[in-house]
């Protein structure tokens, strides 16, 4: 073991020293934080003789396929995430890849949605990739509208797949075996009534139905023969009984899923031949967050994560575990968080994500029987520890006490003490949550100067049921309080100067962030937002066209009064600040609307309004030169507003 760590360690030590630095004295541009991941996705084919990746050529992902004996690297496919997005790709076989790909739909004039298709792709064909899953129009089948949806990789026919779609009755999946040299697929399991998803065990056995009957859910069990049913689960939507399946042991009559204990999620297991259930790991003071994780090798669950474990993962397999603890004997804990993101079947050839509190992210490759590390590529080449020192985890009193966590990122070379121009920048969701990981928004604007706080206001999950129900009916309210005592802490702990604080932010950030200005025009001198809603009643409204209408009633009530006064689009007289305003077309989480009817009301006002739409673009900035602009944008905007 001593020479596996020595070795490793010079190997490391010596390919990091050769991998791209920020050139000294040079200003970044934009384009190095906000450019998509120069190369991820990195894989192992099962048998290990392929190396696959997704790489950033000029905006354009092309995945490719690296063959390690005769050194040819292949391009797959090519997507510049515009009209049609490039979400996933996995390995099937040691030939087969399949690909997953998103693209915006409108049917009959309502509102936008998203639509999947799954392609194959033989490597040994070195043709086109195909698209799979197709509905047989011969045997009036349907298109459904998520046609990329694997639920086992079959152990035992390494040829075969089972997908689920809703090929017969829309919103009512039924279950299929997908041969993957034919595309050809067979039902297995017909749609059930409200079923809206399956789930199948380690063997392959579709076991467990998800039942939705308006806002209330039930796991429905099958038996082998699919005869005889039992309720595991049952709940309705914000209630304190939310089960997540997370998925099955090897043993088929073992379950793991997530529920409450004490008010914080918890991961359990369940005896299904029993009923009984036993706690596995269960967190006093935050939400069990991460999910359980398999052995290529033996097939049986092989740990979980936790992102407050203290290297954020625990390994029951012994051969994983041998392997994290040679990787973590060289590379100390107090430096590297290591993520071992896949393996070859057999646990011999591996890939690591290795970031620190400085780093953006590095991928290496790893060779057990050759004691080989070597790097393989960065996500972000530019960033490191000379433009980018990290996120700290800080917490601060709300009004009424409740104790608010958070993220502060400063500038390199800040010293305390010193007042810099400050952005609160509060994230998505909202029942979402910040981590301290790299983010390309925080590092951006704090390679240029600026104090970025990103609080976990209350609503945000992770931190135990009663916080995050607060956003249920919520918005507005004391979630947004907690945006203003955050500005205020950073105010008395001598960060910022009361004059120089703005906030920004995406989606329900971008909401918090004009809601500000209306709220407390006071403490925040700008406020930024991309795609952020603005119009809580049309939210309501248009739920109509969804399968999920009771749901979003009962997350934002239907009071029209109630939320006429907590949407910004009423206010726009009164806001006296500088808005930024960013939307995609295509976007259908926050249809468009909501940035356009704002930015009409403002200008009818006469207000410091600027808005920027992006034809075709989606809610995530998946394009590269979209994301680039929005990110231009709000910078030079918080540089008027916060520097001049």
């Amino acid at each position: 073991m001593d020479f596996i760590r020595k070795y490793l360690l010079l190997t490391l030590l010596a390919v990091l020293s050769l991998m791209p630095r920020a050139a000294e004295n040079t200003q970044l541009p934009v384009e190095s934080f906000a450019s998509l991941r120069a190369f991820s996705q990195v894989k192992f084919s099962p048998n290990g003789e392929h190396i696959s990746f997704i790489r950033n050529v000029n905006g354009e992902l092309v995945l490719m396929v690296y063959n390690r004996k005769t050194k040819q690297a292949d391009s797959i496919i090519r997507s510049d995430n515009h009209t049609i997005f490039f979400d996933w790709y996995e390995w099937a076989n040691d030939e087969v890849l399949l690909l997953g790909a998103r693209y915006i739909q409108r049917q009959f004039g309502g509102p936008k949605y998203s639509s999947t298709r799954m392609y194959a792709y033989n490597i040994k064909d070195k043709g086109k990739a195909k698209l799979a899953n197709e509905p047989n129009y011969n045997h009036d089948e349907r298109q459904p509208q998520f046609g990329d949806q694997v639920i086992s990789f079959l152990p035992n026919d390494k040829d075969k797949i089972l997908v689920q779609g809703d090929f017969d009755v829309a919103n009512a999946p039924g279950v299929y075996e997908l041969d993957l040299n034919t595309l050809r697929k067979k039902k297995v399991q017909r749609s059930r009534n409200k079923v809206i998803a399956w789930k199948a065990d380690r063997q392959g056995n579709v076991r467990i139905a998800l039942k939705m009957d308006e806002d209330e859910f039930e796991y429905i069990l099958y038996d082998e023969d699919r005869d005889n049913r039992k309720t595991l689960f049952k709940y309705k939507a914000f209630s304190p009984d939310v089960v997540t399946i997370l998925g099955f042991d090897k043993d088929p009559n073992i379950l793991y899923f997530k529920a409450l204990k004490d008010g914080y999620d918890a991961l359990y297991k369940m005896d299904l031949a029993t009923m009984e259930k036993e706690l596995v790991f269960s967190d006093d003071n935050y939400d069990f967050d991460g999910s359980i994780f398999y052995s290529p090798l033996t097939g049986e669950v092989a740990g979980f994560t936790h992102s407050h474990l203290e290297d954020g993962i625990r390994y029951w397999n012994d051969d994983l575990n041998k392997l994290y603890t040679a990787l973590r004997g060289v590379l100390p804990a107090d430096k590297f968080d290591i993520d071992i993101i896949d393996t070859s079947k057999d646990q011999r050839q591996y890939v690591v994500y290795l970031t620190s509190d400085d780093s953006s992210g590095t991928y290496l490759l790893g060779n057990r029987d050759t004691n080989e590390l070597t790097v393989f590529a960065s996500a972000f080449p530019d960033i490191d520890d000379t433009v980018y020192t990290g996120k700290k985890k800080i917490s601060y009193k709300a009004r009424d006490g409740l104790t608010i966590e958070g993220y502060l990122t400063l500038p390199v070379g800040y010293k305390e003490g010193d007042k810099i121009p400050t952005i609160v920048f509060p994230h998505g969701g909202p029942m979402a949550r910040d981590y301290a990981g790299f983010d390309y928004w925080t590092a951006l604007l704090a390679y240029n100067g600026y104090a970025v706080l990103q609080p976990n206001f209350r609503g945000s999950s992770g931190y135990g049921h009663e916080f995050e129900m607060a956003a249920v009916q919520g918005f507005g309210k004391e979630m947004q309080d907690d945006l203003q005592d955050a500005a205020n802490w950073l105010v008395k702990e001598g960060i910022a100067n009361k004059d120089k604080i703005c906030i920004g932010g995406a989606s329900y950030g971008g909401y918090a962030a004009l809601m500000a200005v209306v709220k407390h025009p006071e403490t925040f001198k700008c406020a930024a937002s991309f795609a952020g809603v603005t119009d809580l009643e049309r939210i309501v409204s248009k739920a109509r066209y969804f399968t999920n209408k009771e749901i979003v009633r009962k997350q934002f009530g239907t009071d029209s009064d109630k939320l006429e006064k907590v949407s910004p689009v009423n206010f726009a007289k009164q806001i006296n600040r500088p808005v930024l305003l960013v939307h995609g077309s295509d976007d259908n989480v926050v249809p468009v609307y909501h940035s356009r009817e704002m930015d009409d009301e403002l200008k009818d006002e006469g207000k410091d309004v600027t808005y920027i739409e992006l034809e075709d673009g989606d809610h995530y900035l998946s394009h590269q030169p979209y994301r680039i602009k929005t990110l231009k944008a709000f910078l030079e905007f918080f540089d008027k507003n916060l520097k001049n």
